[in-house]
């Protein structure tokens, strides 16, 4: 798709590799943690609470409360629903939900995180690991465990439960259509273990049968490849745009170019083996 005033539309979505301990001051997710920081504590000023009985009344610490409030640490759902209700907010703590949620993922794939949410189709080639959308929480773990630099329990927890919620995308109705092509050497390397991985494979068959899911393995004796430049993912959005997003170190984009993405899916998707078949076919 070109833009009515000149060439291919090029988002660059720069924010560093989501190695990070926390969110940094020029990252736009740490102004919404800090707004809702402020909120909350605003709240819970206003209901006479300190911060240790609102935590005992959601199964939170005292110093989770804090850190939510210093907008330090990324709140999950659960908790804004319950601080919302003890906190009589009336919704306005709820309201800011989806926003809060975004702030989980890193900088460089939010706006990626945001399209795949909303997308009729995606088409996704990877050459590393297992696409984030068909992990188990062990092998996501196990990922961003080995990430370096290393980064803290804290933010691997965070990590690990933003990929799983992403997973929302499978039972969405109406029904996205989901094609995924895999390197073979992805599924012989053991990330985590041969358990973790084990557990990984059967998820993979698994999602094969599901009805809008399409999952092939790209051999690595093949002579042919087209894919050679590294992983992408191609995404049709509910206004039918064509949208291609491509990850590198520090960096993203995302290309809104309709001849550049559909000659990537027509010559990617054809060249691999079946790994498992919709049921309907």
């Amino acid at each position: 798709m070109n833009g009515p005033t000149g060439p291919a539309d090029e988002t660059s979505v720069n924010g560093g590799d989501g190695g990070g301990e926390g969110q940094s001051e020029t990252d736009p997710g740490s102004g919404v943690l800090r707004v809702f920081g402020r909120q909350l504590k605003r709240f819970r000023v206003r209901a006479g609470i300190e911060r240790p009985e609102l935590g005992s009344r959601t199964g939170y610490s005292a110093s989770t409360i804090a850190s939510y409030e210093l907008g330090r640490r990324v709140p999950p759902p659960r908790f804004i629903d319950q601080a919302d209700q003890v906190l009589d907010a009336g919704g306005v703590l709820q309201e800011m939900k989806e926003e809060v949620a975004r702030a989980q993922y890193p900088a460089f794939f939010r706006d990626a995180a945001k399209l795949e949410a909303g997308a009729v189709e995606l088409h996704v080639y990877d050459t590393h690991i297992v696409n984030g959308l068909l992990q188990t929480e062990e092998y996501a773990r196990a990922v961003f465990t080995m990430r370096r630099p290393l980064l803290s329990e804290e933010t691997i927890e965070e990590r690990v439960t933003a990929r799983l919620a992403r997973r929302k995308l499978f039972d969405r109705l109406p029904m996205p259509t989901l094609s995924f092509v895999i390197e073979q050497s992805v599924l012989t390397r053991p990330l985590g273990g041969d358990h973790v991985m084990r557990g990984q494979l059967e998820q993979l068959l698994l999602h094969g049968r599901r009805r809008n899911v399409e999952i092939q393995v790209m051999p690595n004796v093949r002579d042919e490849h087209a894919g050679l430049a590294g992983p992408f993912t191609l995404i049709e959005s509910q206004n039918a745009r064509r949208i291609a997003y491509v990850e590198a170190y520090k960096d993203s984009r995302l290309y809104t170019d309709r001849a550049l993405s559909v000659s990537s899916k027509s010559s990617t998707v054809c060249c691999g083996h079946k790994l498992s078949r919709p049921a309907s076919r």
